[in-house]
């Protein structure tokens, strides 16, 4: 059960990209560490807007937002995997 949104999807269809997000992260609640997880990323987030603010050059912050948002989703799609392996059995 992948999931990804996609450069081109977020670029084609943003709100619908959202949706998705959304959706995916309503499984939070069955994390054991939710905060954990989503505290770094809306820190490297802040941090990341601020250093682009006004510049013209690489984004500061986004392979440290890449790499916790990759490791949020993981933890999503375990948590999904394990939740539909209790139902099925």
């Amino acid at each position: 059960m992948a999931w990804m949104i996609g450069r081109t999807a977020a670029l084609a269809d943003p709100e619908a990209a959202r949706r998705k997000a959304l959706a995916k992260l309503q499984g939070l609640a069955g994390l054991d560490d939710p905060e954990g997880l989503v505290v770094p990323i809306l820190i490297d987030a802040i941090l990341m807007a601020e250093s682009y603010r006004g510049a013209r050059h690489q984004v500061d912050f986004l392979n440290d937002l890449t790499e916790r948002v990759d490791a949020l989703i993981r933890e999503l799609n375990i948590h999904e995997k394990t939740r539909d392996w209790a139902k099925a059995s």
